[in-house]
């Protein structure tokens, strides 16, 4: 690739990040990182102080918070600074996207909007590999052997908070978060909104935006949003 591009992608629990990361980093040659996979590593390295700090939180139920964060993810993002890539679960609020434009400026943010409906209907089918953060779904992406991770074998398990009871007040949360991020790369001219229920629907939209964007000079950013 001619030139570097680095764009970060948003969207509520459920909204199919990890689905349409993945297509992305296959089909333009990003390098996915996410921090939710950065994350689960520090935890099985808790004699490093970064592994200390998550291994703090995520043991208390509690949101890592914003410098533990930058803490854990600028530094890794600084070992590629000279490479493409897509930032799946990092900024996820306002001080951390203002930390990582210190760093570096983003070509490019998608923004996934889904219905609550929808993500009630994915979340209750969703499974987790916690160490890596890999996620499945019954549905339409479920692992090799029932209950067990693809690569490690290793027992999945289902969040409590991806019930329907718990689901409307992460949506919320996340709501109150993600607005001020929102707003804050709209002001910047490089926010991309994609919205409907159906993963494989949204998908050519994105696939068009990026294409064009790939080939079309930082300058000429517009923003876009799915009608």
């Amino acid at each position: 690739m001619a030139k570097l591009f680095r764009a970060a992608i948003m969207g509520p629990p459920g909204s199919g990040k990890g689905t349409i990361s993945r297509r992305i980093a296959q089909s333009f040659g990003l390098q996915y990182l996410s921090s939710g996979h950065y994350l689960g590593f520090n935890l099985l390295r808790p004699r490093f102080s970064a592994g200390v700090l998550v291994k703090t939180y995520v043991e208390r139920g509690m949101l890592v918070p914003d410098h533990v964060m930058t803490r854990l993810m600028l530094p890794r993002l600084e070992q590629v600074i000279g490479h493409s890539w897509l930032l799946d679960g990092f900024p996820r609020t306002l001080p951390q996207a203002r930390e990582l434009n210190n760093l570096c400026q983003l070509d490019m943010v998608i923004n996934l909007t889904v219905p609550f409906e929808t993500l009630k209907d994915r979340l209750s089918e969703r499974w987790v590999h916690p160490a890596s953060g890999r996620v499945y779904n019954m549905g339409f992406n479920p692992p090799l052997v029932e209950g067990r991770d693809d690569i490690t074998g290793e027992p999945l398990i289902h969040h409590d908070d991806d019930k329907p009871e718990a689901l409307m007040a992460r949506l919320r949360i996340y709501k109150d978060v993600a607005k001020p991020v929102i707003d804050f790369y709209k002001s910047l001219g490089i926010l991309h909104s994609f919205s409907g229920t159906d993963t494989d629907r949204i998908w050519p939209y994105i696939n068009t935006v990026l294409t064009n964007k790939m080939d079309t000079p930082h300058s000429d950013a517009r923003q876009t949003q799915t009608p």
